[in-house]
């Protein structure tokens, strides 16, 4: 009597089979965990240099957006006190009121802006701003501590919004006119809030440079504006 022979798998071909499958599974795995990680990574350096970018473009149009507007200094003296050019140019705070701000761009009300600087959380230094919205000379007057005089001390809060963090420096300098007009205008780290500047430069440097992300750079603002205080002005 002839037997009739069966087709099948063993048990060893079987247990080679679900290594193989196993193996091919991890490296799948492996690769889509590579591939994920490097789509991240390179998300994170597209925002990141989103972020500088807009930082910079934030700056230069807040500053260039500079409305020549005098604060009512002193209000409660006799007479209404003194009124003063509402720009303060220090090496490490900017007090100007512009027709840029984050909350509106263009469009929105004129806010009385002030750039400063303050420590990091993670070492360094960060460039911040604080907006307020201008509502005439004697609400700019409460910054005013005489003519060509501001308050001192900016103070970060909830709605403080951070241009630039982990700098290694940040600094601030004014294109300014000598008295003398026959000299060139100069850079200074002070002008004496009298008059407004030719332009405003931001000196930032990264606290760790990294070559394959956009690093901050200095930003130069030119001031557009060429009459001088003493011509009367009325703001409205």
């Amino acid at each position: 009597m002839r037997h009739r022979s069966t087709a099948g798998v063993t048990l060893m071909e079987l247990l080679i089979s679900v290594l193989l499958l196993s193996l091919l599974s991890v490296g799948l795995l492996f690769a889509l965990r590579i591939g994920f990680d490097t789509y991240t990574r390179t998300q994170n350096k597209l925002m990141d240099n989103r972020r500088v970018t807009g930082a910079q473009r934030i700056l230069e149009q807040e500053l260039e957006g500079l409305v020549p507007v005098e604060a009512q200094c002193g209000a409660g003296l006799p007479g209404g006190g003194a009124k003063t050019p509402f720009f303060q140019g220090e090496a490490e705070t900017i007090r100007l009121v512009s027709t840029f701000s984050l909350q509106g761009a263009w469009r929105g009300q004129a806010q009385m802006l002030e750039i400063f600087i303050i420590p990091g959380e993670a070492g360094g230094v960060r460039l911040v701003v604080n907006e307020t919205p201008y509502e005439g000379p004697f609400a700019a007057g409460r910054l005013c501590a005489g003519p060509g005089r501001f308050l001192s001390g900016s103070t970060a809060g909830p709605s403080t919004f951070v241009l630039a963090d982990k700098l290694a420096y940040c600094r601030f300098a004014y294109l300014d006119q000598p008295q003398d007009q026959n000299r060139p205008p100069a850079w200074v780290t002070r002008v004496n809030g009298l008059t407004w500047p030719r332009a405003v430069r931001i000196e930032m440097a990264p606290l760790e440079p990294d070559p394959s992300r956009l690093q901050p750079i200095t930003v130069v603002a030119p001031i557009r504006i060429f009459r001088q205080p003493e011509i009367t002005y009325v703001d409205n």
